[in-house]
C-alpha cells in the first residue's frame, strides 16, 4: 500500500472518530423518573428539545425506554413539540401550549432548550428532578420540578419562571405541568355542582380539539366544578380494573385543565392556575413559582389508585394527616342564630352527655352595632355580641371545661357584611369596583388579601380569639362568597389580583399555622367550595357539603373519597332527611363523625343508640381513618352501598353498608365481594351499632376464610326495615 493510500485511511480514520464523537456527545439524555410501579420519562434530543416519552409502568431496564417511541407509527409531527415536557408558544408551536409571554421587548415568541438536570433525594422514598431549561434568545428560564414519592406512586409537578431581560416579562400563561399520554383513546371523568350538590361525576370520550375545566370565581374556586378529575386509557377504569390517571391542581383558586387530542390521537394534559384576567407582570430576578399539580396512575383500577392518594395524603400533605380528630357537636341546627349563654350551657352539658369530644359554637356570635342575627350584618365585627354572651367566649370555654369537653369556635374571616362597622371603616379592604353597584353574594362581600394590611386584621382574629381563650380547641373556617366586580384598592396591576389573593389567604395561614401548628381547623365553604390539598396543608378536614341529608352524603362522600382519605372528610348527623337516627349516624361513621342535632329532643332509645355508637366509633376510627379504603358495591350500580375499611395488617376492619334504592323488594338480594383480606386468614363477621330491642341477622360466630369472603362474598342483608348493617371484621384467632 502507497503512502498515499495509507494517508488516506488515516485521515477518514480520524474523520471517523470525530464524527463518532460528536454523535456521542450529541446523543439523547433519557430522564427517568420511577416510583414503586411507574414511571415517567422524558428525553433531551439532540437538539435540547425536552419531550416525555413514556408515561405508564415502568419498564425492569432503563435502557428500554428510547425504543418506545419507534414502535409507534402515528402521523408525523410537524412541529416535533407535540409530546414537549413544556410546550411554549410562539415559537414552532401548534397547540396548547403551558406557556406564553410577552418578552421586554414586545416579543412573543419562546424556545426552551434543556439545560441541565439534577436529583435531589429530599426523604427515604420522596425524590425531586429539576430540569433547567433556557431560551437560546432572551434570557428567560424555566425549571421544571418533579417531586416523586416512590412508594405511593404519586408525582407532584411544577415550575418556576425568571428572567433578566432589561424590563418586566408578562406571563399570558402559566401552567404548573405538561402531560403527555398515549393509549387507543381515553375517557375523562370529572366532576361538577353546585351548592348542596357538590361533586357529581360525568364521563365522557375525549374527542380530538380541547376539553377545558375551570373555575373562575376567584375563591370558593371548586363550588361549580372541582379540580381534581380522572382519565381513564382504552376503556373507562372499574374500581378495580383498567388504567387510570388521578389529578388535581393544589390551589385554592381560579384553576384549569386543558385535555387536547392531538393530530396524533394522543393526549396533552396542561394544568395549573387559570391565566383568566391574569396576565402576570414579572420583574427581572423575579421568579414566579406555580402550585404543584398532583397526580398519580394505576394500571389496577380506580380503587388501587385511590389508595395510593390516600396514603400520600395522610403521610405527606394533610395536617396531622396520621393523627386523631375531634367528634363533635355542632349547635348550627339546633338554634341557628337565636342562642343565648342558657341555651349554650344546656347544649355544653349535651355535648357531654352525647359522649362526643367538642361543643363547636357556629355562626351568630359576634358584632354589636350591627348584630349577627341574620346573614345580612355583622360579618368583619369579630367582638362578641353583648346581648347573647354578656360573659364573653371565655365563659363558654371555662364552663365547657367544668363539662369535660372542648369548645371550638366558626369565623369566616374573608368576609365582610355590607352593613357592618368594619365596612364603614375600611371600605377600602373590600373588592369592589368602585364605579359599579355592588353585588353580593349570600349578603357578602370579599374581603382583600392582597393588601398586608388585611391580611394581618384575618390573622388578628384568630390570633385575638386564642390570646382571650388558650383552652380554644377548634377552628371551623368558612367562605361563603365567591368575587364579583373584581377590582383592589391595593394593588397597582389590576390582573394580579385573583393570584395574590390565594397567595395573600397562604401568608395568613401560615402565620396561623406557625403560631398555632396543631389546633384542629375545618375547611369549610359553604360546603365543598374550597376542597383541594394546597389549604389541606393548614387544614385537618374539610366540609364536603351543606347538604347533609344521609342518602345525598352517601353519593356525596363516596366521589370524595377517591381524591380524599376519610380522616379529612367532616360527616354530621342532622335533622336533614327522614331517614332514622340510625341510618343517619351510620353515614356519618364514613369519615370524621360529628352531631348537628338538638339532643334534648332525642327519644331515649335514639340517645341511647347514639352514645353506644359513638363509643364503637371511637374503638373503631384508627381504622376508618388510617386504614386502606375498599370500595365494595357502587350506589350507582346497586341497591345497596358497601364500603370497607381495613387496616394494614389485614387483621381487622369495618364495613358500612347502606340501602340506596327504597323500591319494594330491594336489598342485598347477592353477596357482596369482600376485597384486601389476606386469603389464607380466618375471619369473623359481627354486625355492631345495633338500634336498641333489635337483632341481627348475621351469625357473629361463623368464620370465613379469606378466600371465600372475597370469592363468595357476604350478604348484609340491607332491607327495607334494616337500611344501614355496620359489621366489624376481625381475624379468628
Amino acid at each position: 500500500m502507497n503512502d498515499k493510500l495509507i494517508s488516506r485511511h488515516f485521515l477518514l480514520y480520524i474523520l471517523t472518530c470525530i464524527g463518532s464523537i460528536g454523535i456521542a456527545a450529541a446523543q439523547p439524555i433519557i430522564i427517568p423518573i420511577e416510583t414503586h410501579n411507574n414511571a415517567l420519562v422524558l428525553q433531551a434530543d439532540k437538539g435540547k428539545d425536552v419531550s416525555i416519552i413514556y408515561f405508564g409502568r415502568k419498564l425492569s431496564g432503563n435502557a428500554e425506554y428510547s425504543k418506545v417511541e419507534g414502535v409507534y407509527k402515528q402521523p408525523g409531527d410537524y412541529t416535533g413539540m407535540f409530546n414537549a415536557a413544556y410546550t411554549p408558544s410562539g415559537s414552532r408551536n401548534l397547540l396548547e401550549p403551558a406557556i406564553t409571554v410577552t418578552h421586554a421587548d414586545g416579543n412573543t415568541s419562546l424556545d426552551l432548550k434543556y439545560v441541565s438536570h439534577t436529583v435531589t433525594k429530599v426523604a427515604d422514598d420522596v425524590s425531586l428532578l429539576s430540569i433547567v431549561l433556557k431560551d437560546p434568545v432572551y434570557d428567560f428560564e424555566v425549571t421544571l420540578f418533579y417531586k416523586s414519592y416512590f412508594k405511593q406512586d404519586v408525582m407532584e409537578q411544577w415550575s418556576s419562571i425568571k428572567h433578566k431581560e432589561k424590563g418586566a416579562v408578562v406571563l399570558q400563561k402559566f401552567a404548573s405541568a405538561n402531560l403527555y399520554l398515549k393509549a387507543g383513546s381515553f375517557y375523562l371523568n370529572q366532576y361538577h355542582g353546585d351548592w348542596a350538590r357538590e361533586m357529581e361525576p360525568e364521563e365522557s370520550k375525549l374527542t380530538h380539539g380541547i376539553r377545558t375545566m375551570d373555575s373562575k370565581l376567584g375563591t370558593r374556586a371548586n363550588l361549580l366544578m372541582p379540580s381534581c378529575f380522572m382519565i381513564s386509557l382504552d376503556k373507562p377504569a372499574t374500581e378495580d380494573e383498567g388504567n387510570v390517571l388521578y389529578g388535581s391542581t393544589e390551589w385554592s383558586g381560579n384553576f384549569r385543565t386543558d385535555f387536547e387530542l392531538d393530530p396524533q390521537d394522543n393526549l396533552r394534559i396542561i394544568a395549573g392556575i387559570n391565566n383568566y384576567a391574569s396576565p402576570y407582570t414579572l420583574q427581572p430576578n423575579e421568579a414566579f413559582t406555580t402550585p404543584p399539580f398532583l397526580y398519580t396512575f394505576s394500571d389496577k383500577g380506580k380503587g388501587d389508585a385511590s389508595r395510593k392518594l390516600q396514603q400520600w395524603a395522610r403521610n405527606y400533605k394533610i395536617l396531622d394527616g396520621k393523627g386523631t380528630r375531634l367528634t363533635l357537636l355542632n349547635n348550627w341546627e339546633s338554634t341557628y342564630f337565636d342562642f343565648n349563654e342558657t341555651k349554650l350551657a344546656a347544649l355544653l352539658k349535651d355535648t357531654k352527655k352525647l359522649g362526643v369530644d367538642l361543643f363547636l359554637l357556629d355562626d351568630g356570635w359576634f358584632a354589636n352595632k350591627y348584630p349577627r342575627n341574620d346573614d345580612h350584618a355583622g360579618l368583619g365585627d369579630w367582638q362578641e355580641n353583648k346581648s347573647k354572651l354578656p360573659n364573653g367566649i371565655s365563659s363558654l370555654v371555662k364552663e365547657a371545661q367544668t363539662d369535660g369537653v372542648k369548645f371550638g369556635i366558626w369565623i369566616e374571616p374573608e368576609m365582610v357584611s355590607p352593613k357592618s362597622e368594619l365596612y364603614e371603616k375600611h371600605p377600602d379592604w373590600v373588592i369592589k369596583q368602585p364605579k359599579r353597584d355592588e353585588y353580593y353574594f349570600r349578603n357578602q362581600l370579599v374581603l382583600d388579601l392582597t393588601n398586608p394590611k388585611v391580611q394581618d386584621f384575618v390573622y388578628g382574629i384568630i390570633d385575638t380569639l386564642f390570646i382571650k381563650n388558650p383552652a380554644l380547641a377548634y377552628i371551623k373556617w368558612d367562605c361563603n362568597a365567591v368575587i364579583y366586580n373584581a377590582y383592589s384598592a391595593h394593588l397597582k396591576n389590576q390582573s394580579h389580583l385573583y393570584i395574590e389573593y390565594v397567595r395573600g389567604l397562604y401568608k395568613v395561614l401560615e402565620r396561623v399555622r406557625t403560631k398555632y401548628p396543631t389546633v384542629p381547623m375545618m375547611l369549610c365553604s359553604g360546603g365543598g367550595g374550597r376542597v383541594d390539598y394546597a389549604a389541606l396543608q393548614y387544614f385537618t378536614e374539610f366540609w364536603p357539603s351543606d347538604n347533609t341529608e344521609p342518602l345525598e352524603r352517601i353519593f356525596i362522600q363516596w366521589e370524595y373519597s377517591y381524591f380524599y382519605p376519610a380522616i379529612t372528610s367532616s360527616n354530621h348527623v342532622t335533622d336533614w332527611g327522614k331517614q332514622p337516627i340510625k341510618f343517619r349516624t351510620d353515614v356519618a361513621m364514613m369519615g370524621k363523625l360529628g352531631f348537628d342535632i338538638v339532643v334534648s329532643k332525642l327519644s331515649g332509645n335514639d340517645l341511647a343508640y347514639c352514645q353506644e355508637a359513638i363509643k364503637n366509633y371511637d374503638a373503631l376510627k384508627p381504622i376508618i381513618w388510617q386504614g386502606n379504603q375498599y370500595r365494595l358495591s357502587d350506589p350507582r350500580e346497586s341497591s345497596t352501598a358497601s364500603v370497607l375499611y381495613l387496616n394494614e395488617a389485614k387483621t381487622a376492619g369495618v364495613i358500612f353498608n347502606y340501602l340506596v334504592n327504597y323500591r319494594y323488594g330491594s336489598g342485598s338480594k347477592l353477596p357482596i365481594l369482600v376485597k384486601g383480606l389476606d386469603a389464607t386468614k380466618n375471619y369473623t363477621l359481627k354486625e355492631i351499632d345495633l338500634y336498641p330491642g333489635t337483632t341481627s341477622t348475621i351469625d357473629g360466630n361463623k368464620i370465613y376464610s379469606g378466600e371465600f369472603l372475597m370469592r363468595i362474598g357476604f350478604n348484609p342483608d340491607t332491607r327495607n326495615d334494616r337500611t344501614s348493617v355496620v359489621v366489624k371484621i376481625e381475624e379468628a384467632k
